[in-house]
Parts: C-alpha cells; structure tokens; sequence
C-alpha cells in the first residue's frame, strides 16, 4: 500500500498492523503524519474544546525495593535519604491541593515493602472523608503487587479493599514498555507484562477505570514500541476500561541507566502514531512534563485532545532532572494560543462547568 494510502486508511480510523504501525513510524513525514492523527482527532472531537484536570501527585515515599535503573527517584530500604510521610503529612498536602480547586489526587510512591494493606485503607478513608469533593486516583500496578505480595492475597482482592477505602480509579504508571527484554534490561525486579496487564483487567472488571502510559527513549526500538501500543490496545479490546493513553518519554539525567533524552519531534511521533494505532482509546492525553509546555502545545495538532493536568506538586521525573511546571493559567493560555477552547474535567472525563476558568478570575 503506499504510504499515503495507509495515512489517508489510518485518519479515517481503519485498524493497522504491527507492521504497518511501524511504516508509519519509521517512514511517515512528521507533519503528514501529524496531519492524519490530527484529522482523526477532529473526527472523534469535533469541536474546540481541549480539556484538562486539576490535580496532584504527592509522592508519599521513595522507599522501593524493585531499584529500576531509569529512576532517580527511588532509594532502597534502609537508605539514609529514604522518607515515608504520615497520614498528617499526605491529608496536609490533599488539603492544599483541594484549595487549589485540585479535583484529582494521585497518591503514589516506591514499592515500600514496610507498608501493609490497611495503611493504604486507613489513608484513603481519611481522605475520603474529609475532602470528599476530590478523587483518590492513585498507587501504581507495581505498588497494588507490591502489596499483593506483602499481604498474600491476589491483587484483585487487594484492588476489592483499596476501592472499598476510597480508591476509585488507578492510574497507568508502571508500565514503561510492555516488553519482557526491555524490562529484563531497566527493570528487571518489576512486574511482568502480563501481570501487569492482568492487574489492569483485574481493576477495570471491578468498574476502576484506568489510564495507560508508555515510557519510551530509554532502550526499546521502534518495534518495541509498537507492541506495547499492540498489547494496549487488545486489553482495551477485551475491557473498553482505559479512559487515556499517556506516553512520556524517559528523562536520563541523573538515573543510574544513563543515556540520551528524546527529542520533540520523536515525542510528536509517538503522539501521532499512538492516536492512529490505539483507534480504541477515546483520548490521548499531551504529557508535557518532560517535554515542556510548549511541546504541550503543538501536542493538540498531533493527536492530543486533552492537556493532562497542573501537576501542583510531582517529585519522581523532577528528580530525574525535569523541572517543567504548570500553572492552570499557563495550560490554558496554551490551549487558547493554540486556537482551542480549555475545558476543566474530573478524571473521568466529567466536565466541569461549575469551575470557573483561571483565565477569566
């Protein structure tokens, strides 16, 4: 098929193979590219709105036993610099966050192996009953095995306790690339693929809707990385559970793997190629953390139908060596720059009219 078939196939939402999602990547003009992911975006959204949450991440320990080679973040148990706040410390920083019209609280950290099931439990209904306006979108596929692992018990009865304490939806952190030689090679002591592909079954049968992400620049080739958005799809295939795909792309600066950072127009490229390969997935989520926001931006024209969220407070790719930051001003100051209407969501895409715009106070 020529090339510009197969754009003109994938903008009007037909399925594509591996093979052909990895033509697209490799030999696709970017802008071309663009232009079909962009078409398809506007044919699944046809207005100008662009939406964005407000929201948190409050890193809650970077105690972790699993020691993965692309993070700076994490410190082993018994490590001088490892930290594990209190219930106070975390409800404290909810608290802040919740005055800052944050809707959305992701909770996460490092696989601590020192804490138990109902330490999680005791937190979350602590937060669910004093900030009830907020959702508890939080830990980890690793994390809830961590657990599993500590406790005994199946993840999916570890996800069963944690949703009845608050947990209402889990976030698609972990995953990197869903690939067994790629996590033999920057994280080998993680979950496996299919576990953690089981753990996202497991929490979206038991109605937790999911996000998935895809970490890529550290050690994957091309292929690698269509498969993982293969492996993706078939689960959503299987579940429709995942309301957002988000890929980031590894920051090196400071980690023990070392290496080379992507650039904008590969990001741009794994954009546009996931909107068109993942054509079961209602949104594509622009993570600007690592890119920045002006990447951010020119994400909207690539696939991207929603901004992610101000991330008022985020410590893992920070200490990587990322210091990108957002305030909801600049977000939507993008989006509008960008020709778009800004709208505010929850995180399961619930508008939220009754919040007014930072633009307009």
């Amino acid at each position: 098929m020529p090339l510009a078939d197969l754009l003109d196939k994938a903008a009007a939402g037909s399925r594509l193979t591996r093979a052909q999602g990895v033509r697209l990547y490799e030999q696709a003009p970017l802008h071309e590219l663009g232009a079909a992911a962009h078409h398809r975006r506007m044919a699944l959204y046809p207005t100008s709105d662009v939406t964005y949450v407000i929201d948190t991440t409050i890193n809650y320990t970077n105690v972790c036993n699993v020691h993965c080679s692309f993070c700076a973040f994490f410190r082993p148990e018994k490590h001088g610099e490892g930290y594990t706040m209190s219930h106070d410390d975390v409800v404290a920083r909810v608290k802040w966050a919740a005055d800052q019209g944050a809707t959305q609280i992701m909770i996460q950290g490092g696989v601590n192996p020192e804490l138990r099931l109902e330490w999680f439990e005791r937190l979350f209904r602590r937060v669910r009953m004093e900030f009830p306006g907020v959702d508890i979108h939080s830990l980890s596929v690793s994390e809830v095995n961590g657990l599993s692992k500590v406790e005994g018990l199946p993840p999916r009865e570890i996800l069963i306790r944690l949703k009845d304490a608050g947990m209402r939806s889990l976030p698609g952190a972990g995953a990197e690339i869903l690939v067994e030689r790629v996590r033999k090679r920057i994280s080998a002591r993680k979950i496996t693929p299919d576990a953690w592909l089981g753990i996202m079954r497991d929490a979206q049968e038991l109605g937790m809707p999911t996000t998935a992400t895809m970490m890529f620049g550290s050690v994957e080739t091309v292929a690698e990385r269509i498969e993982h958005l293969d492996v993706m799809r078939a689960l959503q295939d299987e579940t429709h559970g995942f309301t957002a795909f988000i890929p980031w792309y590894y920051v090196p600066f400071k980690t023990p793997l070392g290496g080379g950072e992507s650039t904008g127009l590969d990001y741009l490229r794994v954009l546009a190629v996931a909107r068109l390969y993942l054509d079961n997935f209602p949104h594509l989520q622009a993570s600007w953390l690592t890119p920045g926001l002006k990447m951010g931006q020119l994400a909207l024209f690539y696939g991207c139908d929603d901004m992610g969220g101000t991330i008022l407070e985020e410590k893992v790719v920070h200490d990587a060596g990322s210091t990108n930051e957002a305030t909801r001003q600049q977000l939507e100051g993008l989006i509008i720059g960008a020709g778009f209407r800004p709208v505010i969501r929850d995180t399961y895409w619930n508008l939220r009219p009754e919040m007014p715009l930072a633009t307009a106070s």
